[in-house]
């Protein structure tokens, strides 16, 4: 069964992240796969209006500017338009929305139900119960997911937090891990620093991501091990945590800053270490101790959500989220690196991990969600608006009055611009620019390149 896709997220390039390279690659594989995909975000500065990446993936950067931390501002009823008018004349069959901070996302996902489109839902964070932020975001999550067919998650840790967060069954939510293109994270011991032992840290520097657990370390190893080194990747507001602790003890030429790392150069990063050191405080799925360990690095890592089913236990160590735990398994790995790993074991170790997580896999797995979700039978009009009932009493009532109004948008839509008088968009013909990430990885992975480079300027 083929498919024709509207992936929507706020995260797309030229912004830089996870979801921004989990919405490409798993786009990419689909259209090897022979469907077709599309993709919705919104404008990045002056990049408006439609632009092509490889094998003619189409991205529409629509009119709507950044409110908050790369979010459109939420509007709810004035983007069912524009959506409308993409997914007819693309002849959309799926809406795929990534992200529950995205509120372009949850407003694509909310005209699907009107528009008879069948939508799924990837969430790729976890998140708590405790504070304000949560609570909001979980009320809305509840909402959105109200109305959506199926929902995928990147672990069983995130899987768990999102059944309870959003009240959805369990059955309707299934477990597709990330994945890492083997291709671009290639081992290179011959670039690490002879007789030193550097550990390599790549990551937002914010609360989240256990920076100040770090700062804690750093002072520690520097004192008990001379030839240890820290090359550190990644912005943040934590940045000045770092810098002070760098200036308070001298440490200016142990410790490396380098700032905010593009993607595509990585791997140029990771290869220079030996050890990587994750300190996160929660993770759904830390995709960059699998590139880490796909360049043959020893892995050590906090173990919280869903990081412990990432790799296997020979592959990683895991520590509590102390400074005291992972000063100590931070110590076990410099051991073993001053006792010397051949070239030998980086490509044992990058061999593995190529053959556990790819891209194709993914794409394979959330195909059989796709075709799943299209063989369940169309839900009567009633159900669909009564479902946000079960959302509470008064935002229940307050999203079953907002879904009336958007039928009624779309209704006034329909009138003023029929769907059997819009132009269909003509498809990509991919027989004759195929680019096969099988058979030519090489020269994938360069495009792959080029696209975000052309992508950032």
């Amino acid at each position: 069964m083929k498919h024709r896709i509207c992936m929507v997220s706020d995260f797309f390039y030229p912004n830089m992240g996870g979801v921004e390279s989990h919405i490409y690659q798993l786009s990419q594989c689909l259209l090897e796969r022979g469907h077709k995909v599309i993709i919705v975000t919104h404008a990045y500065g002056d990049r408006k209006g439609i632009r092509y990446l490889t094998n003619g993936l189409k991205v529409y950067y629509i009119p709507i500017a950044p409110f908050y931390n790369q979010c459109a501002v939420p509007t709810l009823l004035t983007t069912l338009p524009l959506i409308r008018n993409i997914c007819v004349r693309e002849e959309i069959t799926i809406i795929h929305g990534h992200s529950a901070f995205s509120t372009l996302a949850h407003e694509a996902m909310f005209h699907a139900q009107a528009l008879d489109i069948r939508a799924v839902f990837t969430d790729h964070s976890l998140f708590g119960f405790a504070d304000a932020s949560s609570i909001l975001t979980n009320k809305l999550l509840m909402i959105s997911l109200s109305g959506v067919n199926h929902a995928i998650c990147v672990s069983h840790t995130s899987k768990e937090n999102t059944v309870l967060r959003a009240s959805i069954h369990p059955e309707l939510v299934s477990v597709i891990p990330n994945a890492v293109d083997a291709t671009a994270f290639t081992p290179a011991p011959e670039n690490r620093k002879k007789g030193r032992v550097t550990v390599v840290v790549m990551s937002r520097l914010v609360y989240r991501k256990g920076t100040d657990l770090l700062a804690g370390i750093i002072p520690d190893i520097c004192s008990k091990c001379d030839n240890v080194d820290f090359l550190i990747g990644g912005d943040g507001p934590k940045r000045i945590v770092l810098e002070e602790i760098r200036e308070q003890f001298q440490l200016h030429d142990r410790v490396t800053l380098l700032g905010a790392v593009e993607h595509n150069k990585v791997r140029e990063v990771l290869v220079q270490g030996d050890i990587f050191l994750n300190t996160s405080l929660t993770e759904a799925f830390c995709i960059a101790i699998v590139e880490a360990a796909c360049c043959g690095m020893l892995v050590i890592s906090t173990k919280v959500g869903g990081i412990p089913e990432v790799l296997p236990n020979d592959l990683i160590q895991l520590a509590e989220p102390s400074v005291k735990s992972l000063t100590k398994e931070l110590e076990a790995a410099i051991e073993i690196c001053k006792m010397g790993r051949s070239d030998t074991q980086f490509h044992e170790r990058h061999e593995r991990v190529k053959r556990l997580y790819t891209w194709q896999d993914v794409a394979r797995r959330t195909e059989t969600v796709y075709n799943m979700v299209c063989e369940e039978p169309r839900r009567p009009l009633p159900d669909k608006i009564m479902r946000y009932q079960q959302c509470g009493p008064i935002a229940g009532k307050i999203f079953i009055l907002f879904a009336a109004l958007n039928y009624l948008l779309l209704f006034l839509l329909e009138w003023w611009l029929p769907a059997k008088d819009m132009d269909k968009v003509p498809d990509w013909p991919q027989s004759k620019n195929k680019l096969s990430f099988s058979k030519n990885k090489n020269s994938a992975l360069e495009t792959n390149r080029r696209d975000c480079q052309d992508l950032g300027r």
